[in-house]
């Protein structure tokens, strides 16, 4: 099974935390069969962690997981503290293929949909 494991930074306000969670389990209803599970985790301060995230997956039976980095820019957590994090769990399931992908704001469709985002102001008419 591939899994997909959305991680954000985590926050101390509780209702940051659970819209990645509600976004996770939104993303799970819309995939279809392209990840049998998707979750999320985070990189501090809210939990489960990214190690703990992955582990989630492998005990329901990843054989592959994606780890997402929910970032816009590539900034130390996406270039060293998401792969630090990935590679010492990866060495306790090493039948496991873990990948990271690429960040969220590298795709190629950002521009587009910030200037769409841009377009629905709070209070505009649609």
């Amino acid at each position: 099974m591939n899994s997909l494991l959305l991680v954000a930074h985590g926050s101390r306000r509780e209702a940051s935390n659970n819209e990645i969670r509600n976004l996770a389990r939104t993303m799970q209803r819309n995939s279809g069969n392209r990840f049998g599970e998707i979750g999320c985790a985070f990189l501090e301060l809210a939990e489960p962690s990214i190690p703990d995230g992955i582990r989630q997956c492998i005990e329901r039976g990843a054989t592959r997981v994606t780890v997402f980095p929910y970032f816009l820019a590539a900034g130390r957590h996406v270039t060293t503290d998401i792969p630090a994090e990935v590679d010492k769990i990866s060495k306790q399931y090493p039948d496991t293929l873990i990948t990271i992908a690429t960040h969220l704001g590298a795709s190629g469709a950002m521009s587009e949909l910030i200037l769409e985002q841009a377009g629905h102001q709070r209070g505009d008419e649609p």
